[in-house]
């Protein structure tokens, strides 16, 4: 006999509480239920279940066992899955929540190609900084950067890794002077980002050793990444922002780097997803297609 399909007619016995009822619903007799769960018990050397006439119950190694065919069976059905994925094309609907900046600059034209090329594929963007709860919420998906926080479980694969740089207006910089060295960022105005009332440090990364941490002078503290280059642009102080951010005013000269070789810190970017038997294809599929284009955003 096939093991597997014994440890299969072995667990729907146990879920449907009889032989019978086992028998009725995989079509089989109920002498050949009784044959797959002989041939286990018979292999192993162990009583499953306890059989009288009137009733049926597991022993505790067939309890035991029970729970490890099931496991055995979800993840032999997720192998036969990836088969019929390489024949087929992802469809039904994509739910991804990205921050609302990162997601609508980076990750929200990648989704989009992905979208074009599979019509069957509905997508379904939320754009949001709050850390979401991906099954309280019903999202498939989400995009995350810095440090990955919210429920433990979850999977998450990086997908690619932020710049970090340290930018300023030419006006700020000749009234306040030129920084030349890291260490001297703390003595400078600053334009940072705080969330859920924290301002965090900027970080500069060393050789070896924990990264330099810097919290310059501020009185200007926002939420939102746009706003922060539009008032570093303004004149109002330095900036910490992500390099594909401000990458239009760094070409067009509203921006400067004032210290071009200071190392620049990376802010891994994650997609995370609830773990499963068998991951959806348009999940795989949108997880892959983020890790081969985002890093091309990131420069």
């Amino acid at each position: 006999m096939d093991r597997l399909t014994s440890m299969a007619v072995f667990v729907r016995a146990v879920e449907l509480g009889s032989f019978a009822a086992a028998a009725d619903a995989m079509g089989l007799s109920g002498p050949m239920v009784g044959k797959h769960v002989r041939f286990l018990e018979e292999r192993l050397g162990v009583r499953l279940i306890n059989r009288t006439t009137r009733r049926q119950s597991l022993t505790d190694f067939g309890r035991a066992y029970y729970e490890r065919c099931r496991l055995v069976l979800a993840e032999a059905e997720a192998a036969d899955a990836l088969a019929a994925d390489q024949l087929s094309r992802p469809c039904g609907r994509l739910r991804v929540t990205v921050p609302v900046h990162f997601g609508r600059r980076c990750v929200m034209p990648v989704l989009l190609d992905l979208a074009a090329r599979y019509p069957e594929l509905e997508l379904d963007l939320s754009f949001s900084d709050r850390i979401v709860d991906l099954g309280e919420d019903g999202f498939d998906l989400a995009v995350r950067t810095g440090d990955l926080e919210g429920p433990a479980g979850l999977i998450a694969r990086r997908v690619a890794r932020q710049r970090m740089v340290v930018c300023a207006a030419p006006s700020y910089l000749d009234r306040h002077g030129w920084p030349r060295q890291v260490e001297e960022l703390g003595r400078h105005r600053a334009v940072v980002y705080r969330r859920s009332g924290r301002v965090r440090p900027w970080l500069f990364p060393r050789d070896g050793q924990p990264p330099v941490e810097i919290v310059p002078e501020h009185r200007l503290r926002l939420d939102d990444l746009d706003a922060i280059a539009d008032a570093a642009a303004a004149g109002m102080g330095l900036a910490w922002l992500p390099r594909w951010l401000v990458r239009g005013h760094l070409g067009a000269g509203t921006l400067v780097a004032p210290i071009p070789d200071a190392p620049e810190f990376l802010y891994d970017c994650h997609a995370v997803w609830l773990p499963a038997p068998h991951l959806p294809l348009r999940i795989r599929m949108a997880v892959d297609a983020l890790a081969a284009a985002l890093p091309a955003y990131m420069g």
